[in-house]
């Protein structure tokens, strides 16, 4: 880690360090201090640069999300406007493996899955890399399997990895 990752950040606030007190060599070093620590500070909690390989592919994806999203929309609405097949409608849980480990693609998955009404995100778990869905009305697991996997998480991991 750099001594000073931010540094136009540590000379600001070194600068208002000195505003706001009187100008002297002690108050300068102190301010100095202060604005190389809450530097590093805001370096840790800042996130990693994110590294596209393929940015050509995003409104490809955009696109998608998007028309799954007005499909879903018409389909929760016919759904409860309905009642369904007929009473036959169930939801359940459905465990998804996902070879996705990249932190922001799988922050995207999050969004586009819970952005699609009739599904919920509810769990990851970082070791064996398995999200666990909820969806509205489940008629076919392995479908829910295939759409997340074929998808979605495969035009991220070209995006991203």
């Amino acid at each position: 880690m750099r001594v000073l990752p931010h540094p136009l950040l540590t000379l600001l606030l070194v600068l208002v360090w000195l505003v706001l007190t009187s100008f002297s060599l002690g108050q300068l070093i102190l301010g100095a201090l202060v604005g190389v620590i809450a530097g590093r500070a805001y370096a840790a909690l800042t996130p990693d640069r994110i590294r596209l390989r393929r940015p050509d592919l995003i409104l490809r994806l955009a696109l998608i999300v998007a028309a799954d999203i007005a499909r879903s929309n018409i389909a929760v609405a016919r759904l409860i406007l309905t009642g369904g097949r007929h009473g036959q409608r169930h939801s359940g849980f459905v465990p998804i493996p996902l070879d996705l480990r990249e932190p922001n693609a799988l922050a995207i998955l999050a969004i586009i899955v819970t952005a699609t009404p009739g599904t919920a995100w509810l769990d990851y778990e970082p070791d064996s890399g398995e999200l666990l869905l909820h969806v509205f009305d489940l008629v076919d697991e392995a479908a829910w399997v295939d759409l997340v996997k074929n998808r979605y998480e495969a035009l991220l991991l070209e995006i991203f990895q």
